[in-house]
């Protein structure tokens, strides 16, 4: 279990996943913790770096006094990435999570990488509806519509043919603090973003469980229709929490959406190729080689930009840290010297250590040979000492 203070609160969050690979943030539904998405996680954890975490008044996460509103909990995120260093994201969110990932969207557009809409909407409900709701918790607590809450959570079959798990989610709904989830409540209850959600910028997926009756594919649909460019999927044989009922989809769902957002198009393949490429050797390298190009060269510098750094560079499978490692590994068993030291020289911007490089160089000496390897350790060394010496 991990914990920071942010936003003026105690936040309860988990970090898995692949350090340095593309980032991808849960928000989840109201009267849930970050348990709904532990199997669609799992199934995204080779391939991204995941954080959940437990909305303010739910789970372990700090219960303050209501209402509580959108901006509020959209604030408590935003304030949990700043914490965690984490400019960029790809964020998939739930019913209330939903609206808080579109307030993100709407509001802080430079931080959303791609969206994920999940059985959510830019209005969910009506006003009258959730005070009826509100009152009740505050008298009764959680577990007075506990019952009533769950089974419109699952398709209608699912409590019948998987009375233990739905024992378990209904137990983590009543255990949520009626403060918390009637401030919730509160903060569904006065979100109306129908007239915003047109300003969302990011790639955006909408998803729905055909059978949800909180928030209907009908519903979830007329928001996506709203959003420039969004995409809606409904998920058959799912309620209102398909992560629960068809955890394998969702995560093939989100894997494919998130990698398709992040890819560049062809024709704007050399400017994030030139992008990716400053990142990893630096701008001082990237304008001495341009300013080198004539017309000789200029096809092929064209290509190298556009296929290397743009297309295999700028891919999300390995990290910049691996792709660091496996790139000097290949260039010293070929002998490439002038390569094999520049690309040393770009670790610094890579995260690569030089205990990385030192453990690729034995397997160049395993599979492409003793001489190839000390060969390249010489100019590893020389190149680290020169970059010591420069730091200086």
């Amino acid at each position: 279990m991990a914990f920071a203070t942010a936003n003026g609160i105690t936040i309860h969050h988990r970090i898995e996943g692949r350090k340095g690979a593309a980032r991808l943030v849960f928000l989840n539904s109201l009267g849930s913790d970050l348990r709904i998405w532990a199997e669609v996680a799992d199934r995204l954890t080779d391939r991204f770096e995941v954080l959940l975490l437990d909305t303010r008044g739910h789970g372990l996460t700090e219960t303050t006094p209501g209402p509580y509103t959108i901006p509020l909990l959209a604030a408590d995120v935003a304030a949990l990435l700043d914490v965690l260093g984490w400019s960029k994201v790809s964020v998939a969110g739930l019913s209330i999570g939903g609206l808080i990932a579109q307030h993100l969207a709407i509001h802080t557009p430079e931080r959303i990488d791609s969206l994920v809409l999940m059985d959510t909407a830019a209005r969910i409900g009506e006003a009258q509806a959730w005070n009826d709701r509100i009152a009740a918790v505050e008298t009764g607590g959680v577990s007075a519509i506990g019952e009533a809450v769950a089974l419109r959570w699952f398709s209608e079959s699912f409590p019948a043919e998987h009375p233990a798990r739905f024992a378990v989610w209904r137990a983590m709904l009543e255990a949520t603090p009626r403060v918390g989830y009637a401030g919730a409540c509160a903060a569904v209850r006065d979100a109306d973003y129908r007239g915003s959600v047109s300003r969302i910028a990011a790639p955006t997926l909408a998803i729905a469980g055909d059978a949800d009756r909180p928030t209907s594919p009908d519903l979830v649909k007329a928001t996506a229709d709203l959003i420039p460019g969004a995409r809606f999927i409904s998920v058959e044989g799912a309620g209102h929490l398909p992560c629960l009922e068809r955890p394998a989809k969702v995560a093939a769902l989100i894997a494919d959406h998130v990698a398709a957002s992040r890819a560049p198009a062809a024709s704007n393949r050399f400017d994030a190729g030139m992008t990716v490429r400053r990142q990893v050797l630096g701008d001082a390298h990237v304008d001495r080689a341009s300013a080198a190009i004539t017309p000789f060269d200029a096809p092929f510098q064209r290509f190298i930009t556009e296929g290397a750094w743009g297309s295999v560079w700028a891919g999300d499978r390995f990290t910049r840290r691996e792709r660091s490692i496996v790139t000097i590994a290949l260039l010293a068993a070929l002998g490439q010297d002038e390569e094999v030291a520049m690309h040393v020289r770009a670790t610094r911007n890579t995260g690569a250590s030089g205990e990385d490089v030192a453990e690729a160089l034995m397997h160049v000496a395993v599979y492409a040979g003793v001489p190839a390897a000390n060969h390249a350790i010489k100019i590893a060394k020389k190149t680290f000492a020169e970059m010591e010496e420069a730091a200086r």
